[in-house]
């Protein structure tokens, strides 16, 4: 993590309890990063197979999925049978000493089960509910909120990918992330006007609303000006040069942001006159005018190795880099001194696996990271008894 990997010390939401009903990974990842904030996070699972990523492998570590430890870190499982009387019970004393209740359900199961927002709030009022649904909570709910899907039916698949293919979907399940990520803040600002007010509110969050939204650019080419962008590969619709040229040895990307680096650029490659060029002058022209542009940087490029253009372009203020794998990322951030991974400790039953760490740096309260992903269940007993509630007698699943 940025700070304190292995730190005990309060972190800035030390004190906050969640209830977390989430599965998979858009409610998991945003009560992950709760939880490295210093959150209490009590993740509710079902019996016997608990939150669906605990079986999503390969590849496994120490008998977890790598999928389910990626998200489930400092947190307490506690598995409940919903449909039981005795376990819903136990989520509702759950439920009443948290602040904050995170779900991702079909929208109405949580009603049908007696945890619906209406019900709980009226017992609680200062309840932050947070629903995550994938087409929203009216006329989405009958659609399942698979990743996959919101990229495809959201418009990211039509973007990404060869101009001439049939869509690519991005390399990780892009739209989840980008929803916990929106889920966690509007939980937040819900946690700040409760703070001011003593009274909850409901966050809602979509995966095809958070994903239009993370769309930027090309969702503002068509609300603002009627167009409808397509898959370009790896070039950008409205920069050039900014895209994947191959060097001598490998591929290299260049990510000319302005005029004066592409005048840098022409210079290091022996193209001054280039950049006077009317047809390559400005970032509009060269955008017209891409594919004369990159026929004529494209046999430069290839004279020489891509760490050779890396050292320098980049030393001459030019964006350029090379396409790393994941080990080559990690190790690049941690040449930069960026700490991008927690170690394992070698426990065992999934503690023994290394965590990506959280990127957020809090001077202050930083995240840390206080307990493995817990094991289906873990948690019950101990929690029960917090609750008052005697195992073997009261509702357990």
């Amino acid at each position: 993590m940025a700070a304190d990997q292995k730190g005990t010390g309060a972190g800035a939401l030390s004190g906050i309890v969640v209830a977390d009903f989430g599965r998979v990974l858009a409610g998991p990842y945003m009560t992950m990063l709760l939880a490295d904030l210093g959150a209490d996070v009590i993740k509710i699972e079902r019996p016997g197979s608990g939150d669906d990523t605990r079986a999503w492998g390969p590849p496994f570590a120490d008998g977890e999925a790598t999928y389910f430890l990626g998200v489930n870190r400092n947190k307490r499982s506690v598995a409940l049978d919903l449909t039981d009387p005795r376990g819903l019970e136990a989520a509702r004393a759950i439920v009443a000493r948290a602040d904050v209740l995170v779900e991702n359900f079909r929208p109405g199961t949580m009603d049908k089960l007696g945890l619906g927002h209406e019900e709980l709030s009226a017992l609680h009022p200062g309840l932050v509910y947070c629903s995550v649904t994938g087409f929203g909570a009216d006329g989405g709910a009958h659609l399942p909120g698979y990743d996959l899907l919101v990229q495809a039916m959201g418009g990211l698949m039509s973007v990404t990918g060869e101009p001439d293919g049939r869509g690519t979907k991005a390399g990780v399940a892009l739209v989840d992330v980008i929803t916990g990520l929106h889920a966690g803040m509007g939980v937040l600002a819900a946690l700040r006007h409760r703070e001011r007010t003593g009274e909850g509110q409901r966050v809602e969050v979509s995966l095809l609303g958070s994903l239009l939204s993370a769309l930027t650019n090309q969702a503002s080419a068509y609300v603002g000006a009627g167009v409808v962008p397509r898959a370009m590969g790896n070039r950008h619709p409205s920069i050039a040069p900014y895209e994947v040229f191959d060097a001598q040895d490998r591929p290299l990307v260049l990510a000319v942001g302005n005029d004066r680096q592409f005048r840098t650029l022409c210079g290091r490659l022996g193209l001054p006159a280039l950049a006077d060029d009317a047809r390559f002058a400005t970032n509009t022209a060269r955008v017209a005018h891409r594919d004369e542009l990159v026929a004529a940087l494209s046999g430069p490029l290839a004279g020489r190795t891509a760490d050779a253009w890396f050292e320098e372009l980049t030393a001459a203020g030019v964006p350029c880099g090379p396409i790393n794998d994941l080990a080559a990322a990690f190790d690049l951030a941690d040449r930069l001194g960026l700490g991008a991974r927690v170690p394992g400790n070698g426990d065992g039953d999934g503690a023994g696996a290394g965590q990506v760490a959280n990127p957020i740096g809090l001077g202050a309260t930083p995240a840390s990271y206080r307990s493995a992903p817990p094991r289906l269940g873990e948690h019950t007993e101990a929690l029960l008894a917090e609750l008052g509630l005697v195992p073997g007698e009261d509702p357990l699943p």
